[in-house]
């Protein structure tokens, strides 16, 4: 009797067991599965995946519909391990992301079998191995980003076949291989192309120009590729940044649509490749063999000479030649007289000046127009601007120099420089008014040439320089005023505040991106591709919107004109060996310049010392400086123990000692935590800015289009 009791309640128990077995679906073993690949959960983030539910839609990363799985994103999260094949097996899988995470092994064939799948998201862990050929089977994908992996060999043909593709980022892998022939014809739908940091060779696909929905930098970057630059990338938007850097490229680089006027950043690193925008000119065998260089001709031109046509057409007539000559002659003759009628227009009004020698009424009131041939308004260099005058740089100043000497002033802050005054006018308009010395030498054309040369320069994220004034012993540069301070006292604050409320990280983003695009205006989009050269906090300027504003640009070589600080060089010329003192600087006092020269010179590229022409490298390594500034709140000068270092080898030793990464962070970032991961890829950023190798530190163009990746709910 007991032992048939035991036997029914084994039973019993066999039975809820069965059921306990069969009650989680086909949807939820598939992901049980998965789950098994995984080595590590330490944030315990699939607590709740549980055998005993019926379905997965309740677990954490899951997405279902109609009680199917539509979705698996699991991001961040620190997961290691391999990823199952059994994640094919979910027919209605839509979306995988398992971004920043440690999975490693090869990506399974099986994975592929879910055909519905529209996004794969695996950037920023360890797989290894090549992409499956079945990746072929996806005709519904949207998004490949695989970046930041161990991948290798070549990319499948297979992939071509995924014709709805708009996001492919293999970048950041160990790709090698020729990029298969039909790229640009078959994926036509791309808008985003990232193949930097592999190891393809090869040349680039000719079809790549068809690309005609892309957006941002097509990067290239970091190859092996080699052969000419195809014309056909000309093709592409206007708007799309072109990144060739650091591969095997040789010839003459095309200058046709969207490789015109695009800056010698965008092609360093290939030692073959000549002609505009680089320095190394082209030879003639060279420009001959481009077909960038080859004319366009028309079909229906008539034979050129010697190609065709009777013997008559070969040269010109006597008597044509003839005409053409008396022609020439009385051309001539007519300008020489248009000419000399307005020289003495001229020299009629030069015998109207006053007594000082000057044609105009103070202020530029009375300023009389001696010339026959007016400017355009809009142009701003003149031949005839006079001395002691006010000299509008655009049609917006409706001010005069009587207007701007009875104005209110207070001063903002003093460098070697000169003076900062906030100028307050009459009718209420502020302005700022940097007051660059009192004497000095008599350059008046050359420092105007350079002024109204930086006066043109107009950006949201640039300073705007509105007006100048020169004379023999004044000379004044007048700005819009900039409300907010600058970048140095929002990190620090102000000596002697009583209350500092620290920016938060979504604004510090904001001001980080803002930054990045004005100094890629200023590399890329400028007149003369231009170089900073100084840039510092204490020249970032914020807005009413806490927009940042790039100041002082071009203030080195303008004081060194007027006279007013022959030794400073805010330009970093190789001339600039500051001393490093070893104490700490205050943060700045205004809210438009300066900083101590030892803080100065910590933003300084290690090669700025020793190079006599400046470089764009140089800023991109003032700006890694200022992103580890913001990230970490801390001073440029930092105090360890009993030695004294710059924040870039602090960070370097932070990394050796293996520090926490709350040691490095700003503590007021800590109300931020969710931002962490876009914290860490920021510092990645700044890391690579300050690369002690120029070559090595990345384009300004390429930080801006890594800080835009960055979630846009962060602003």
């Amino acid at each position: 009797m007991q032992s048939w009791v035991c036997l029914c309640i084994f039973l019993v128990m066999c039975s809820c067991c069965c059921v306990l077995v069969s009650s989680l679906n086909d949807e939820g073993i598939a992901l049980w599965s998965f789950k098994k690949g995984i080595g590590q959960d330490p944030e315990g983030s699939l607590n709740n995946w549980n055998y005993s539910d019926e379905t997965p839609c309740s677990w954490n990363g899951v997405t279902c519909k109609d009680l199917k799985v539509v979705s698996v994103s699991i991001p961040k999260k620190k997961l290691t391990g391999f990823l199952s094949s059994s994640l094919g097996s979910l027919t209605e899988l839509r979306h995988v992301n398992l971004r920043s995470n440690l999975f490693s092994g090869s990506l399974p064939v099986e994975l592929f079998e879910a055909q519905g799948l529209q996004s794969l998201v695996l950037y920023g862990n360890s797989f290894s191995g090549a992409i499956p050929s079945e990746v072929g089977k996806l005709n519904y994908l949207q998004t490949l980003d695989l970046s930041q992996n161990f991948l290798n060999g070549s990319v499948p043909i297979t992939l071509l076949q995924c014709k709805r593709l708009k996001v492919l980022d293999l970048s950041q892998n160990n790709f090698t291989g020729f990029l298969p022939e039909g790229l640009g014809g078959n994926l036509s739908a791309l808008e985003k192309l990232d193949l930097a940091f592999n190891k393809f060779d090869g040349p680039i696909p000719s079809d790549l120009g068809n690309l005609s929905n892309l957006q941002g930098t097509v990067d290239l970057s970091h190859n092996m590729f080699s052969g000419l630059i195809p014309p056909s990338l000309g093709n592409l938007p206007e708007k799309v940044y072109i990144d060739l850097t650091y591969n095997n490229l040789s010839g003459p680089i095309p200058q046709n649509g969207a490789l015109i006027n695009r800056g010698p950043t965008a092609f360093i690193g290939n030692l073959g490749l000549c002609g505009t925008p680089l320095r190394n000119p082209c030879s003639s065998q060279s420009e001959a063999s481009s077909p960038s260089l080859e004319p366009f001709l028309p079909n229906n031109l008539p034979p050129l000479d010697g190609a065709g046509g009777d013997g008559n057409a070969r040269g010109l007539s006597r008597g044509a030649v003839i005409a053409i000559i008396v022609g020439d002659v009385v051309g001539i003759c007519v300008i020489g007289l248009l000419f000399s009628y307005c020289y003495s227009r001229i020299c009629a009004c030069g015998r109207k000046k006053d007594e000082a020698g000057f044609g105009f009424q103070k202020g530029g009131k009375g300023r009389k127009e001696c010339l026959c041939f007016r400017r355009d308004e809009s142009e701003t260099l003149s031949e005839n601007v006079e001395q002691y005058d006010l000299v509008a740089l655009d049609n917006q100043v409706a001010f005069d120099l009587d207007e701007l000497l009875k104005a209110s002033a207070f001063v903002l802050g003093k460098s070697g420089i000169g003076i900062v005054y906030k100028v307050v006018l009459e009718d209420g308009l502020n302005l700022a008014v940097r007051r660059l010395g009192e004497g000095g030498s008599q350059r008046f054309k050359e420092f105007q040439t350079e002024v109204e040369a930086i006066g043109k320069l107009r950006h949201q994220n640039i300073a705007t320089l509105r007006a100048y004034y020169w004379s023999v012993d004044e000379k004044l540069l007048i700005y819009d005023f900039i409300p907010n301070g600058n970048l140095a006292a929002a990190i620090h604050g102000k000596p002697g505040m009583v209350s500092f409320t620290p920016l938060s990280w979504s604004i510090r983003l904001k001001i980080m991106k803002g930054t990045a695009k004005g100094l890629v205006y200023l590399h890329e989009y400028s007149p003369k591709k231009y170089v900073h050269g100084d840039l510092k906090p204490s020249n970032i300027l914020l807005g009413h919107d806490m927009e940042p504003k790039i100041s002082d640009f071009g203030l080195g070589r303008l004081a060194n004109i007027a006279g007013a600080s022959p030794t400073l060089q805010s330009n970093r010329m190789a001339s600039e060996k500051p001393q490093q003192s070893k104490q700490g600087s205050a943060p700045s006092e205004s809210g438009t310049v300066t900083s101590t020269t030892t803080s100065g010179s910590c933003y300084q590229a290690p090669e700025a010392l020793k190079v006599v022409k400046p470089s764009q490298k140089w800023d991109v390594y003032s700006y890694g400086v200022i992103l580890l500034e913001m990230i970490t709140g801390r001073t440029p000068i930092i105090q360890v123990g009993s030695t004294e270092m710059d924040l870039v080898n602090w960070i370097h030793w932070c990394i050796e000692e293996k520090k926490p990464l709350s040691d490095v962070l700003d503590p007021y970032l800590a109300q931020d935590a969710d931002k962490e991961e876009e914290m860490i890829a920021v510092l990645k950023i700044a890391m690579a800015c300050v690369h002690s190798s120029p070559e090595r530190r990345p384009s300004m163009r390429h930080i801006s289009d890594a800080l835009e990746r960055l979630p846009a709910s962060s602003e």
